[in-house]
């Protein structure tokens, strides 16, 4: 008898932080989403005029009305924000997940290409880190010798 692998979710579908509300009745304004997300509501707009955000569903005036899912999305774009990935590639890994499955080689290949990326930051700001551990440790060598004297 063979087992099943555990089924594999997309990263972005995590939850970095509980939602504000249930499913089901998780309607927030623009102003509710900059507030819990930390972005203005010009920089949510931005992103869904340039392709970053997916559809967001209108009221019946035509208010924006995000999901938890629009949180978690943008909760994902943070991180790759954090990575340095260049707003472009952004908009076309969002492009390639609106696609469909058939993408998932692409977007897989993009994400790695920024975990190289982040990888090698990571390596110069640990070669800074033991630059600086070296500077500091010699002042404070250098002041126990003045104490000393």
């Amino acid at each position: 008898m063979t087992e099943t692998p555990p089924a594999r979710t997309d990263s972005c579908a995590a939850r970095p932080r509980p939602h504000p509300r249930p499913e089901g009745r998780d309607h927030y304004t623009i102003s509710e989403v900059a507030a819990h997300t930390g972005l203005t509501a010009y920089t949510l707009r931005w992103y869904e005029r340039i392709g970053l955000m997916p559809h967001v569903d209108r009221s019946h005036t035509g208010q924006r009305r995000f999901r938890n899912s629009d949180l978690d999305w943008l909760a994902f774009v943070g991180k790759l924000r954090l990575t340095g990935m260049p707003v472009a590639d952004m908009v076309r890994y969002a492009e390639l997940l609106r696609e469909g499955e058939h993408t998932f080689e692409e977007r897989q290949e993009l994400l790695e290409s920024t975990r190289r990326d982040v990888c090698a930051r990571i390596a110069e700001l640990q070669d800074t880190l033991a630059v600086l551990d070296h500077k500091i440790d010699f002042y404070a060598d250098a002041r126990r010798a003045s104490e000393r004297v």
